[in-house]
């Protein structure tokens, strides 16, 4: 084309036949480039399109495959089924836990009545504390007065009673409250 177009300039003015017959060469040149550029342009658009409908078949593919594995997981899952074998574990699970509550609660060798044990310790308790008052011998009795302590007369410092059962309630409130956040 630049070399047609060169031509057309060199016989313009000597050979205008010439020249306008380079043109035509030019002008044809031109609509032949237009023309397989339109074909480039068509078949690059042919090329796009099979490359997306390739693609569309193989996720169509994809998809069908998918749904039929899907298919034939679930062929034999149903809800009853599901709810059939949750309650056979749960129930599997409570025959568990009860055997293993027998078992643990199981009494190994001789059993003592905790109620007869107790007495006995009282019976036990009250004996020491006997033998201990007829250790300690006799106490002198006396109107000694002046040996006494001297009694507030003032406003006793320390905690109110009120105030000592506000604080217990507290320390027991925090002491649960600490239990549920295990």
């Amino acid at each position: 084309m630049a070399e047609q177009d060169a031509l057309a300039r060199k016989y313009v003015t000597s050979n205008k036949n010439a020249a306008k017959a380079a043109l035509r060469r030019k002008k044809g040149h031109e609509r032949y480039l237009e023309q397989t550029t339109a074909q480039i342009i068509q078949m690059e658009h042919h090329i796009y399109s099979i490359e997306s409908a390739n693609l569309n078949q193989e996720t169509f593919n994809a998809m069908k495959n998918a749904g039929a594995a899907m298919k034939h997981i679930n062929k034999g899952l149903t809800i009853e089924n599901v709810d059939a074998v949750m309650d056979d574990v749960r129930e599997q699970h409570a025959i568990s836990e009860e055997i293993a509550n027998v078992i643990s609660s199981a009494p190994m060798g001789d059993t003592v009545d905790e109620s007869e044990l107790e007495i006995e310790l009282d019976g036990l308790e009250q004996e020491a504390i006997d033998e201990r008052m007829l250790k300690t011998g006799t106490v002198p009795v006396g109107d000694r007065l002046d040996s006494l302590p001297v009694a507030a007369n003032g406003e006793l410092k320390g905690k109110t009673k009120a105030q000592i059962e506000e604080e217990d309630e507290e320390a027991e409130l925090e002491k649960l409250k600490a239990e549920m956040a295990m």
